[in-house]
């Protein structure tokens, strides 16, 4: 495909920085190839190395990747813009969104008293009653809590994690399907994302080792709800999976618990698995409420000192407003009435999904969580077809590496009422698909 953007520019850094902006204006769109080094070369009057120094710079910072004989191009989620999903259309029933059902959260209460400004934060980053709140929590589920920490969020822990574990260019596991900020975020870090493929169980530990053997330095998998597949680890999935990893010790495992309160499942977690290097994070928008960026980890000692000691270059620390705040809802017995009754909500909603689909003979993932994975052969053909009929769902493309292709439909706030006229839909729209396509 032709650029009809010019690139300028007559050293590496200029070339890089004219790449840059026009895939920040949008000149140049993700997919877009760019020239090849010789030709490009020959019209900037440089040298082939001065190009090739560019484009390698570029691809050191997740904003082109290069495909073989494919040439160079756009990375599908360039660093330099965020793959925000597309506006949902009006009067559409917004079903992409991946965002709990808000009534179903919590009322948020502020502490009664802001901390002072001359107390040390740096020193005392986290409030030992969190501290103590986060490991009963995680405690109870099985995880190991003599090391935890916290963070603006599980992407803002995962991602200093991966940024003082790894250089530009490493490899790291990742489900596929997957959570597409995940994915943006590691290409963004500069580092390989290698396809895991997941199924109601979660990774396929045939499928990790793989990853592994291409030289995979991290892994990053949600024991339990997925997103967007839905899948979860069982006890039998847990142990194979940790029985793949344990012949790679410096291999970090991170395992992103994010809604956990709301899972509908028991956790089965790689955390107990005696594992030298892991990080089992914990976020809680999904429950808490969508505003509340803020994570909790248990790690190994290692990965604590790491962790804490980019924060503490960077933020320094967590808001203790913030902290105060988690820690007040997390100790509120009508908070947890609510997480009971959102998880009871969700499994409901869930189900009645996946069965009005199958009783139309649809296949459909979920298992877990709040999203339903429903594998399609043509993506544009369902979105479309299902918003003339005035449903919203996202494609699958943003959150696949190698996998088929399919759509993710969040279920939070469709009523079971509602469920059976969105199956018959669905089941219109691969009708006329098929006929569209030769079935």
């Amino acid at each position: 495909m032709a650029v009809q953007y010019a690139i300028r520019g007559t050293t590496s850094k200029g070339i890089a920085a004219s790449v840059e902006q026009g895939v920040s204006d949008g000149a140049l769109a993700p997919g877009a190839a760019l020239p090849p080094v010789r030709r490009l070369a020959d019209e900037l009057g440089v040298s082939p190395g001065t190009v090739a120094t560019a484009y390698k710079e570029l691809r050191r910072r997740g904003i082109v990747v290069t495909r073989g004989r494919g040439g160079t191009v756009v990375a599908p989620a360039p660093a330099v813009a965020s793959r925000r999903p597309p506006r949902v259309p009006e009067g559409l029933r917004d079903l992409a969104g991946g965002q709990p059902d808000p009534r179903l959260l919590p009322g948020l209460v502020p502490p009664v008293r802001l901390s002072p400004g001359t107390r040390p934060h740096r020193s005392a980053p986290r409030l030992e009653r969190l501290e103590d709140s986060v490991r009963d929590w995680m405690r109870a589920d099985g995880v190991p809590v003599e090391h935890v920490t916290f963070a603006y969020g599980a992407l803002d822990l995962i991602g200093r994690l991966l940024s003082v574990e790894l250089r530009p260019g490493d490899a790291v596991a990742m489900e596929d399907p997957g959570y597409h900020h995940l994915l943006d975020l590691v290409a963004a870090l500069g580092l390989r994302s290698v396809p895991v493929a997941v199924d109601d169980e979660g990774m396929r530990p045939e499928a990790l080792r793989g990853a592994l053997r291409a030289g995979a330095r991290a892994v990053v998998c949600s024991p339990r709800a997925q997103n967007p597949y839905g899948g979860r680890f069982t006890a039998e999935r847990r142990d194979a999976l940790a029985e793949v990893v344990r012949g790679e010790p410096d291999v970090l495992v991170v395992e992103d618990d994010h809604a956990s309160g709301i899972s509908g499942v028991p956790l089965e977690t790689l955390s107990s698995a005696g594992l030298p290097r892991w990080a089992h994070v914990r976020s809680v928008s999904k429950f808490l409420g969508t505003d509340l960026r803020w994570a909790g980890a248990a790690c190994d000692p290692v990965t604590l000192a790491r962790h804490d000691g980019r924060l503490l270059l960077t933020s320094g620390w967590v808001s203790h407003l913030l902290q105060e705040t988690v820690l007040g809802l997390m100790g509120d017995a009508a908070t947890r009435a609510c997480m009971e009754r959102a998880q009871e909500t969700y499994a409901l909603r869930r189900g009645a999904l996946v069965r009005e689909l199958a009783a139309r003979g649809i296949s459909a993932h979920a298992v877990s969580g709040i999203n339903v994975w429903v594998p399609v052969r043509d993506e544009s053909a369902v979105v479309n077809g299902l918003r003339s009929c005035g449903w919203w769902v996202a494609a699958g493309a943003r959150f696949r590496l190698s996998s088929g292709p399919g759509v993710r439909i969040t279920v939070a706030e469709l009523e079971p009422a509602d469920a059976a006229r969105l199956a018959s839909d669905f089941a219109a729209v691969l009708d006329e698909s098929e006929a569209t396509y030769g079935g």
